[in-house]
């Protein structure tokens, strides 16, 4: 199962998630919000349906499967090291640091970055590496429970009278708004890097990530230590277990998130609960994604299909910061300024589009090439001799 050090169901699991990222950020214009008003009726409301249906089906499960994943790698290469007795923790703070500088790249692109996020949260996994098992579960479980979530909503149903001060994030993106519609080029970049970092950081702590993302990146390094990505029996019989159970556990959390509105007056206490149980929801859903597509890539029908997601995804920090300068050249106003005259739908066939291209140009680039050219750089710096 092993390939140069990667097993090829995590690179082409890292690749479906990839890809449906890349869908998703086309059809939010890369997060330069519009909805043409000038569409006939039917597409407007195809284009709500499309959208609608992706964010069902993505929003917020791949980015988990990418965090999951990020845990497993993590696993890898700090029991690489360990077996050739080199201790990795400051190898893999100053990886993380060197992470950080590809995040603050894309962010010069594309606001909406994860990767800044995952560098910093990323550094999570330096203590508990060594933890037992059941620890590092507990952790993960406690984390993943939204503890803090909790206590708000506790706190605001035990003080009828305390009205919470508005999300910091809606100042920031209404002052985004203004360079997003009148800026140019280097007012986007500058805007991007500060008031759009600062924003897209505030949002994922007041939606829970904080607490969600290390709490995915335990798991993964769990996932790791228990080899549950090779092809054993016990393995398959496993994700076939986790997909009936997650399955079983999504519809009632589903069905909490569709109709707590009708059952909740007080849109603070509301708000919190919508965090956590969305939150929940969406590892869930996550979870059944990521035991379908282990099923399936150990299948003999959809192994060959599946499979050729493996390029995209040994190249995903390349992939990702390249849809980044391509979807803001294509869509922003000091581009092509595409925004304006697409929807969801257009814009799910130009991700799909540009995906197709990305892909190209992955199983071309490995044909000579054992890492993709962002991965080769970061991999070279990491290993760097101080």
């Amino acid at each position: 199962m092993l390939k140069n050090q990667r097993i090829e169901l995590v690179d082409a699991l890292r690749g479906f998630a990839i890809m449906a990222i890349i869908l998703l950020h086309n059809m939010e214009h890369f997060e330069f919000y519009y909805t043409p008003t000038h569409f006939p009726n039917w597409l407007q409301t195809l284009d709500k349906n499309v959208m609608a249906t992706a964010y069902y089906l993505f929003g917020g499960k791949a980015y988990a499967i990418f965090a999951l994943i990020f845990g497993f790698s993590f696993y890898i290469q700090n029991d690489n090291q360990t077996k050739k007795g080199n201790d990795f923790r400051l190898r893999f703070f100053w990886r993380m640091m060197l992470l950080l500088v590809f995040g603050f790249i894309n962010t010069a692109f594309y606001q909406g970055d994860i990767l800044t996020m995952y560098a910093i949260l990323g550094l999570v996994l330096i203590p508990v590496r060594n933890l037992s098992n059941k620890v590092v579960f507990i952790i993960a479980l406690f984390l993943m429970l939204q503890p803090l979530e909790w206590f708000k909503f506790f706190y605001i149903l035990s003080n009828p009278d305390y009205i919470p001060a508005s999300n910091l994030s809606e100042s920031y993106y209404k002052a985004i708004a203004e360079y997003m519609n009148n800026g140019n080029f280097f007012d986007y970049i500058k805007g991007n890097l500060t008031l759009g970092k600062t924003a897209s950081l505030l949002w994922s702590w007041e939606n829970g990530r904080f607490f969600q993302a290390p709490a995915l990146f335990m798991l993964g390094m769990l996932a790791g230590r228990k080899q549950l990505f090779a092809k054993i029996d016990k393995n398959i019989f496993f994700w076939k277990i986790a997909l009936r159970v997650a399955i079983f556990i999504f519809i009632p959390l589903f069905t909490i998130v569709t109709f707590l509105p009708d059952y909740f007056s007080n849109k603070f206490q509301l708000a919190r609960l919508l965090v956590i149980f969305n939150s929940w929801a969406n590892f869930t859903l996550m979870v059944v994604w990521v035991a379908a597509f282990v099923l399936l890539f150990y299948s003999e029908k959809a192994h060959n299909l599946l499979s050729k997601l493996i390029p995209f995804g040994k190249m995903s920090l390349t992939n990702y910061i390249i849809q980044s300068i391509l979807g803001s050249t294509l869509y922003y106003k000091y581009g092509f300024g595409l925004y304006q005259y697409t929807g969801a739908t257009v814009c799910l066939f130009i991700g799909i589009i540009l995906f197709l291209l990305n892909l190209a140009f992955c199983k071309w680039w490995l044909k000579t090439h054992s890492q993709g050219p962002l991965e080769s750089i970061w991999h070279k710096l990491t290993w760097i001799k101080i």
